[in-house]
C-alpha cells in the first residue's frame, strides 16, 4: 500500500515540475518578482536572478552553429544586443544634454558681450567728458553737490581707461 501512494505521489509530482520554471528578477524598486514569463526589456541584465531549468546567466549561441527549430522560432536576445540599444539611448541623451549646454554657454558668452559693448561705450562716452576741459560736478554720499579737482579728475580718467582696457577689445 506504501508503494502505491508513493508511486502516485510521484506522478503527480512530475507534472507539477513544469510550475517551478519560474523567472526571478529585481525591479526597479529592488523588490524581487517572481514570474512564468521572463521579464520585460527594461530590466538590465545583471537584475535577473534565476531563470527557468536553474540556469543563471542567459545562453549565447555562436552565430555559425546550428540551432533547433525551437530555438530558432523564438531567438534570445543576446546581453550585447540589449546593452548596444541602452547605449543608443545613453549617447542620445548625452548628446542632447551636450547640446543643450552648448546652447546656454553660446547665450550667455552673447550677453556678456553685449554687456561690455555697453560698458566700453559708456566708458568713452565719461573719458571725453572727462577730458572736454569742463567743471565737472557730482553728487558725493551725503547727497551734496562737490566738483572735481584736477587730482581727482586724473584719478578719475585713470580708472575710466582701465574700464576702456578691459572691455573695448
Amino acid at each position: 500500500m506504501k508503494l502505491s501512494h508513493a508511486l502516485l505521489v510521484a506522478l503527480l509530482v512530475v507534472p507539477c515540475t513544469s510550475a517551478f520554471a519560474q523567472w526571478q528578477w529585481l525591479d526597479k524598486d529592488g523588490r524581487k518578482v517572481f514570474s512564468d514569463r521572463g521579464p520585460g526589456a527594461d530590466i538590465p541584465e545583471k537584475n535577473i536572478l534565476k531563470r527557468p531549468g536553474g540556469s543563471t546567466a542567459k545562453a549565447v549561441v555562436p552565430s555559425g552553429a546550428s540551432e533547433s527549430s525551437a530555438t530558432a522560432s523564438a531567438p534570445v536576445p543576446t546581453l550585447a544586443a540589449s546593452k548596444a540599444g541602452g547605449d543608443k539611448t545613453l549617447e542620445a541623451k548625452k548628446k542632447q544634454t551636450e547640446e543643450a549646454e552648448a546652447a546656454k554657454r553660446k547665450v550667455e558668452e552673447e550677453r556678456l558681450a553685449r554687456v561690455k559693448s555697453d560698458n566700453c561705450a559708456r566708458a568713452k562716452q565719461a573719458k571725453a567728458s572727462m577730458e572736454n576741459g569742463g567743471r565737472i560736478a557730482r553728487t558725493n554720499a551725503a547727497g551734496e553737490r562737490e566738483v572735481l579737482d584736477d587730482a581727482s579728475k586724473a584719478a578719475e580718467t585713470q580708472r575710466i581707461q582701465g574700464i576702456i582696457d578691459a572691455d573695448c577689445k
